[in-house]
């Protein structure tokens, strides 16, 4: 099927109606194969704007709650996408699975172990999927990386490092303002908040869940002051800003693979900084980093004049190993948020909704992916001791039975899909 191909309409809820959901519902609406007939959030302002953006597009309005219960459990609604704070993912997309709904869940880290199984555990009592809407698995960046790591062009990988690292000072510090739930995150937990942005990707590389799994963390955590100082500056008569932040301004987090690869996440949130995501893969046949743009590979790169090894631009690369979904994607036309890759994700959960294909993004990966949080939270409470990580396939990871791939696959790259 080709990008932007129209299949059988998929009829959908949308369930957190904040500024996250404004770029999702402008790709939806776009979309002629999707009807949004309901839209919830506790707030019913949130629920009033999305109900008219939804009619202003489709001339139809949906119909609004502020009760998630309610909405799952419409006779109209095939499909739900979640896109609440953090701590109600997963009991929203539990209580959508057991009403025969199939959640499209916004990404965030868990509160416990004990969600991430009854999630995992809901899902395959009641047969209905899950995916997890990790928008930087489809990044360009990162998919042509994928291509590249399947091209063996890296060699065996052997680290891999990735992070969350965006000044959020203004949006933690204005979230009693601006109804925003990250701020008591920041104030009540300390651990890897935010693991999926830069763990997405990596686990793909990896196969982790499909021949490789994780097995144990440590985590870090130093002092935190950036978000009280940012306080005492720009918000001098503010209640919060006596206000102490459990969060450590910076979390590191390493992570031990079964196939003996070893992961560095880093959180860095509340302390000046450009964005990134630091993206690093160190293999046998050499290195790639996002930061400096620059890839070195053992006998392509050309040494100094002097004989010593340096980076190139990564540039020239990009290009000759563009993932064939964005070389089809740019052909049609990016749209939607992030640089295109909201529009992807939706695509691929609502395109293996019609044809009928396990979620590239599994129920078992979200639980994975998510549980960081909470492991990350107990080793630091627990002087940074190693914690290990559930196996939430239950064993499965060893020879799982292999998605049928298409332009959207996760596994490998499918060429001839376009």
């Amino acid at each position: 099927m080709k990008l932007g191909t129209a299949g059988r309409t998929i009829r959908l809820g949308i369930i957190g109606l904040g500024n996250r959901s404004n770029d999702h519902i402008h790709s939806l609406v776009d979309m002629p194969d999707i009807e949004i007939r309901a839209v919830c959030d506790v707030y019913p302002d949130r629920v009033l704007r999305a109900q008219k953006m939804v009619e202003e597009a489709k001339g139809f309005r949906p119909d609004g709650t502020t009760d998630y219960r309610e909405l799952n459990r419409r006779d109209d609604i095939e499909a739900v996408i979640i896109l609440t704070s953090w701590t109600t993912h997963i009991q929203i997309a539990v209580d959508a699975m057991e009403q025969g709904k199939i959640p499209g869940m916004e990404v965030g880290g868990a509160s416990s172990l004990e969600e991430c199984w009854q999630m995992v555990r809901t899902s395959e009592k009641t047969g209905v999927p899950l995916m997890l809407l990790e928008n930087c698995c489809y990044g360009q960046e990162e998919m042509t990386l994928l291509n590249m790591v399947r091209k063996n062009v890296f060699g065996e990988l052997v680290y891999c490092r990735g992070g969350y690292q965006h000044d959020l000072r203004q949006e933690i510090g204005e979230g009693d303002l601006n109804r925003h739930y990250r701020q008591q995150n920041f104030i009540h937990r300390n651990g890897e908040l935010y693991p999926t942005h830069e763990l997405g990707p990596i686990a793909e590389y990896l196969r982790l869940n499909r021949g490789n799994r994780m097995l144990m963390l440590v985590s870090m955590a130093s002092k935190a002051i950036g978000e009280r100082a940012w306080l005492a500056k720009h918000r001098p008569d503010s209640p919060l800003k006596d206000q102490v932040f459990h969060e450590g301004d910076i979390v590191s987090t390493l992570i031990k693979c079964a196939n003996g690869e070893t992961i560095e996440l880093t959180h860095d949130c509340t302390l000046p900084r450009p964005y990134s995501r630091g993206g690093y893969l160190r293999g046998l046949y050499g290195v790639w980093q996002e930061d400096n743009r620059g890839i070195y590979l053992e006998n392509v790169t050309k040494p100094a004049a002097n004989g010593e090894h340096l980076y190139e631009s990564d540039k020239p690369y990009m290009e000759q190993y563009l993932h064939p979904l964005w070389k089809e994607y740019r052909e049609y036309g990016l749209r939607g948020g992030h640089g295109g890759m909201d529009y992807l994700v939706l695509r691929a959960f609502i395109e293996s909704i019609q044809k009928k294909k396990p979620f590239p993004i599994d129920v078992y990966d979200a639980a994975s992916w998510m549980a960081i949080t909470c492991l990350s939270e107990q080793s630091i409470a627990m002087g940074s001791m190693p914690v290990p990580i559930p196996d939430f396939t239950d064993g499965k990871w060893i020879r799982r039975e292999k998605r049928e791939g298409d332009i959207f696959s996760l596994d490998d790259v499918y060429e001839d899909q376009l």
